[in-house]
Order: structure tokens, then C-alpha cells, then sequence
């Protein structure tokens, strides 16, 4: 069932990416990103609290908090550039360059988690910084 939340996530960032193109016309980066993100604290603190799900907040560790923090910044950082990027490049020449963050994340999870790299995933990975490297070259 993983895969269908995984294709579900990847329908939602390519509209998310269409979406954020046409509503930063004439606005702020900064500004968009920041209206997105109330949007998403609302809607995610709604599905959290209607599931009676933030009995969970007692059980949270330290290192959760801490990197759960951490991640919250890095997730701010990404939509404060793709943003700023948007509003000066295509939709075609951002977002495939935003996904580099797949191959990226192959490359630090393997350093950093221990996973493990199959040839698979490998090529993968070398095919997707390939492809943004081809999107980058004039």
C-alpha cells in the first residue's frame, strides 16, 4: 500500500507545482510560501485533531522533537527557494531540478541511515542527476 500513498504524494507535488506557478503571479515568494504554509498547518492540525491523534505529542522523544524540528526548517528552506525559483524560471525547468532532492536523498540515506543501495537504485539515482544536469545545460 506504500506505493499508492508514494504515487499519490508524486500526483500532488506535480499540482502543487502548477498550482504555486499560476499563484505567485504578481506576489511575493516569501509571501506565497507563507500563505502555503498556514494552508497546510490548518488543513494537517485538522485531519490530527478529527482523528484524535495528538494524544501522540505525550509520547515524543527529545531526538523526535529535535528532528522533527529540524526537518520543519529544511521543509521551510525548500518551499522558500522553489518559491523564489518559480517566480523566476518554467514550471518544466524548476521542478525536475527540485527532484534532484531523489537522488540526493538516496546518496544521504545511505550515508547517513545505513540503507542500503541496490545497482537499481544506483542507476536511478545517476539517471535522475542526468536528467537535471541535461534540464541545466544551455
Amino acid at each position: 500500500m506504500w506505493w499508492v500513498y508514494a504515487i499519490l504524494s508524486a500526483i500532488f507535488a506535480a499540482l502543487t507545482a502548477i498550482f504555486a506557478k499560476v499563484g505567485i503571479a504578481n506576489v511575493n515568494s516569501n509571501l506565497a510560501t507563507a500563505i502555503r504554509t498556514v494552508v497546510v498547518l490548518i488543513m494537517i492540525w485538522s485531519i490530527v485533531l478529527f482523528r484524535s491523534e495528538a494524544k501522540g505529542l505525550l509520547t515524543l522523544s527529545k531526538q523526535n522533537i529535535l528532528f522533527l524540528v529540524i526537518s520543519g526548517v529544511a521543509t521551510g528552506l525548500s518551499w522558500m527557494f522553489y518559491f523564489k525559483a518559480l517566480k523566476m524560471a518554467d514550471v518544466t525547468q524548476v521542478a525536475p531540478i527540485d527532484k534532484l532532492s531523489l537522488a540526493l536523498t538516496i546518496i544521504l540515506s545511505v550515508i547517513f541511515l545505513g540503507e542500503s543501495l541496490t545497482l537499481k537504485t544506483a542507476i536511478g539515482a545517476l539517471l535522475i542527476i542526468g536528467g537535471t544536469i541535461v534540464i541545466i545545460w544551455k
